[in-house]
């Protein structure tokens, strides 16, 4: 019989062809049979899955900011992508911004790549940016490998990556769709903001109010007009306002060329339980109440909303502002690579979700989102990128054994369920509970 370079038994494998007992063949990185358990595969190593763990494809998590170049203690490639194999992401792409300098031209993008050779656990893509001035350096970019383009349509939080007027938003969207790449955009409207009251002190409410959900529903608004006119595919990076999702909706069945992502904090976290000064929960746009949470949840099991993703958005522990606890001053970001899968199954397992609903938000639909179409699926052909995961399993989540670069996260001490204990790149275990990952073995992807 063909002999394997890996194969894996079970009896919850998540494969293409449905949940069941498999054998998984993998050879040279890949895929290679998916058989009925018994069949008898033989591989140069076999493993045995416990009664209690699951076989998954690996995560695709599309909304990373690993900061590096520029700054790389805020978070850096070696760190991210470790966190990521101990949460059972096996690919990741990377934001334009944070880094210095940022993703906007293709020399900026070879700097990205320079810094992270050498240095990542996992395959790592990287997203181009859109600021002002820069209509001419997309295509290149996009020939280079980018796998589509972030804008802002409010401040970024950093100077040196702008933020697009709605006109020009346009105008990249229309250049976009000459050659189908996609712009991913971060929907907030400055002006709806502006007229909101001013965040300050340590009360979550004051920030909340800073950043209504009429700013969302307004730029969301001009994003699928000009996905209407000009015909080119738009992604609403982050989604946090539910009363966008019937606009959303009717846009979709319009056939507008839209899809919608939304985080595990805006599914799990609600503001009614953020305590004065705590910082860990800030982000933009911010978590809100318990009740548009449930509308989120709503939107995400009738497919309105098509994927979740991290927004892992870390920063240095002093930037968070944690000794005074000031919302106007604390940076925006939470932090969660390392913990999306545990905290989002966590509570669809309270809701009733099944597991196999969860990994496909997670994994093939970031996928399809960036094209990578061996990606995010177990089935022969595509990469051997598989996670071992343990549903039941509980811990407690503590921030000092997290991967991540600074040990900040609104999860700290929260009772999680849902252990990953072994990854699989192209069918290397990069990391396992009870050892660190090996030389970094990831790859550099392009479009």
């Amino acid at each position: 019989m063909t002999s394997f370079d890996l194969v894996i038994r079970g009896h919850r494998i998540f494969a293409t062809a449905g949940t069941g007992a498999w054998e998984v063949g993998v050879r040279g990185g890949v895929i290679a049979a998916v058989e009925p358990l018994g069949t008898g595969l033989s591989g140069t190593r076999e493993i045995e899955l416990a009664t209690d763990e699951v076989l998954l494809p690996g995560l695709v998590d599309t909304h990373v900011h690993v900061n590096e170049p520029g700054r790389t203690e805020w978070e850096g490639f070696a760190s991210a992508t470790r966190a990521a194999a101990a949460g059972g992401v096996t690919t990741l792409i990377d934001m334009p911004l944070n880094s210095i300098p940022p993703t906007v031209s293709v020399a900026a993008l070879e700097a990205k790549r320079e810094a992270a050779s050498g240095q990542v656990y996992i395959d790592v893509g990287f997203w181009g940016g859109a600021v002002p001035g820069n209509t001419a350096r997309l295509r290149p970019l996009h020939n280079a490998g980018v796998f589509g383009f972030k804008c802002f349509l409010v401040h970024s939080g950093v100077d040196e990556f702008p933020h697009l007027e709605p006109e020009e938003m346009e105008k990249d969207l229309t250049e976009l769709a000459a050659f189908d790449s996609l712009l991913i955009v971060h929907a907030e409207d400055p002006q709806v903001i502006a007229e909101a009251a001013q965040p300050s002190g340590p009360q979550y409410g004051r920030f909340l109010a800073s950043r209504p959900r009429a700013a969302e529903n307004k730029a969301i608004a001009r994003v699928i007009d000009a996905a209407r006119r000009t015909g080119g595919r738009a992604h609403i990076l982050h989604l946090s306002s539910a009363e966008a999702l019937p606009l959303i909706a009717a846009a979709k069945r319009e056939g507008i060329r839209l899809t919608v992502e939304t985080c595990p904090h805006y599914l799990t976290l609600t503001a009614e339980e953020v305590p004065d000064r705590a910082t860990a929960f800030k982000c933009c746009p911010p978590i809100r109440e318990a009740a548009n949470r449930e509308q989120l949840w709503q939107g995400l099991t009738d497919g309105t909303i098509d994927l979740v993703v991290s927004d892992h958005s870390p920063s240095t522990l002093d930037l968070k502002d944690l000794q005074h606890g000031d919302f106007g001053v604390a940076w925006g970001g939470v932090s969660s690579l390392q913990l999306g899968l545990s905290v989002v199954w966590t509570e669809a397992r309270r809701r009733g979700i099944p597991l196999e609903r969860v990994v496909a938000w997670m994994s093939r639909g970031p996928a399809e989102l960036v094209q990578l179409d061996r990606k995010g699926r177990l089935e022969e052909g595509a990469d051997a990128d598989l996670a071992v995961f343990a549903p039941d399993e509980s811990f407690v989540v503590d921030p000092a054994r997290l991967h991540h670069k600074n040990p900040v996260t609104p999860y700290s001490g929260k009772m999680l369920t849902g252990v990953v204990r072994r990854t699989f790149l192209r069918g290397t275990q990069v990391t396992h509970v009870a050892e660190s990952p090996e030389a970094p073995s990831g790859c550099l992807l392009r479009r």
